[in-house]
């Protein structure tokens, strides 16, 4: 049952409609709440009212909608594709057990003759998300998945990967692995919105020092720490040499970063590129299209032409 202090946040509530908060809540009871989501739990959320924190049972909610786009979101649950290559959806809140249960098979181990890293494929396709440090200078790319089979996990290691587009400044590449027809990839979701915030439950899976399916959880530290042009998400999630490319997700199972370093020598700080920097590079792929002729730009530069002339020009010469 809803508590009476929950019906009095209701009756007041309902006069904030239009006063720009983010969600609109709507009760099983029929109410609806416009307020800001402040945290979400497996068994109930906390939203803030403007003058006071309420929390809700989850038993007690019928759905959670963006006010702005109420009317066009997908039901809880729906994914939604675009024409970018990734998906989005919402999902509800889970443990990290569970969201590891279900995404685990989408993180795939990439290696190239001397160096491995981590990713996550994005489309049925085979597209797949990694770091550009981790594929740099290389064209021998290997991708292992990790199919579930019964309770066990069964390896399997492709090694036809095209490279379809790179951006060496915020350290991203677009691979597609050529997958056979009777394997079907796990797709991730990226987070729609930049809505992530310090103190936010998040864990990575990855490979770290080569240690398959491995993962780590903890909080964001910074929402937005800056470093040389680009803002990362700073993170607690313990990652090290091996997780570059992995999803560091939510507790909805949303990608919110891709790991792609940390700080040698401390613990607990480790740093992703946000994923609207990924829907940003996937949305401009053709403008950084791979080129065999140059790996870090997206066009090919004729080289000058071959001088004819090797003597002195004129204008050179001294008097």
């Amino acid at each position: 049952m809803i508590s009476r202090r929950l019906g009095v946040g209701i009756a007041l509530s309902l006069l904030l409609v239009g006063m720009g908060r983010a969600e609109v809540i709507t009760l099983k009871g029929g109410q609806v709440l416009h307020a800001d989501v402040l945290r979400e739990y497996p068994e109930h959320i906390v939203v803030d009212l403007g003058f006071d924190l309420l929390s809700i049972p989850r038993q007690q909610i019928q759905a959670i909608e963006k006010e702005a786009t109420a009317t066009a979101t997908a039901p809880a649950g729906e994914a939604q594709s675009t024409d970018d290559l990734y998906s989005t959806a919402r999902l509800p809140v889970q443990s990290v057990k569970q969201l590891t249960e279900r995404f685990g098979e989408g993180a795939a181990l990439v290696s190239v003759p001397n160096a491995l890293g981590s990713g996550f494929f994005i489309s049925p396709a085979g597209h797949l998300i990694t770091n550009f440090h981790v594929i740099e200078g290389e064209t021998k790319i290997a991708v292992t998945v990790f199919r579930k089979a019964g309770g066990e996990f069964k390896r399997e290691k492709f090694e036809e990967v095209d490279i379809v587009a790179t951006n060496p400044f915020l350290d991203l590449a677009l691979l597609r692995v050529n997958l056979p027809p009777s394997y079907a990839p796990v797709v991730t979701y990226l987070a729609a919105e930049d809505n992530v915030r310090d103190g936010d439950a998040v864990f990575a899976i990855g490979n770290p020092l080569g240690l398959e399916r491995s993962v780590s959880q903890g909080i964001v530290g910074k929402r937005d720490r800056a470093n040389e042009g680009v803002v990362y998400v700073q993170t607690t999630a313990q990652i090290n040499p091996g997780n570059s490319g992995g999803p560091l997700f939510n507790t909805r199972g949303e990608v919110v970063g891709v790991i792609n370093m940390k700080i040698m020598g401390g613990e607990g700080l480790g740093f992703a590129i946000p994923a609207r920097y990924v829907v940003d590079f996937l949305r401009n792929r053709e403008a950084f299209a791979y080129n065999a002729e140059s790996s870090e730009a997206g066009y090919r530069y004729v080289q000058p032409p071959v001088r004819q002339n090797l003597e002195t020009p004129a204008f050179l010469k001294s008097d």
